[in-house]
């Protein structure tokens, strides 16, 4: 597929909160790598987290100056405790620049991570299940659902020490 038309393909989803930038998107296969790359390096994406099994070559990804991350876990599911520290550490190490995170279609596994996070920077439950839906269509079965509106954020992606203080 040509860079023009990837850039253009709905597979690909920009989400934007505070100081956080995500690109959702579905897995790429080794025949459209080059045009995926080039469709990275123009969304300004530093960083890959691939949550599904491996479909493709990482060399031409990693060459472009991106990292990529493996967190695969099981599809349809939620992430474990594992999953999701090793997630949040890599955002908080990732702030200042886009961070792709994709598994098979973009529509469960992902969604679930970038709702997690959008969470630990202060979203409520129920606007981040919502901004991510209004954005990428069809996210999150009923189990990731439940998942999400449990899940307890520690504020890990606040900044704690924003601002100025007069004592």
């Amino acid at each position: 597929m040509p860079m023009a038309q990837y850039l253009n393909n709905p597979s690909m989803t920009e989400l934007r909160y505070k100081h956080l930038r995500f690109l959702i998107t579905d897995s790429p296969a080794d025949e459209n790598l080059q045009s995926f790359v080039e469709a990275c390096l123009k969304f300004g994406v530093t960083t890959l987290v691939r949550v599904s099994e491996k479909t493709y070559d990482t060399k031409p990804i990693e060459a472009a100056g991106i990292k990529v991350y493996n967190l695969e876990y099981p599809d349809g599911s939620a992430p474990d405790s594992i999953v999701r520290d090793k997630w949040l550490n890599i955002v908080k190490e990732n702030k200042s620049g886009c961070i792709l995170v994709h598994c098979v279609h973009g529509l469960g596994r992902s969604p679930v991570l970038v709702a997690m996070a959008l969470r630990e920077a202060g979203m409520s439950r129920q606007e981040s299940i919502d901004f991510v839906r209004s954005r990428r269509r069809g996210s999150f079965n009923i189990r990731q659902l439940e998942f999400l509106q449990g899940y307890q954020s520690g504020h890990r992606l606040i900044n704690k020490h924003a601002g100025c203080f007069i004592m």
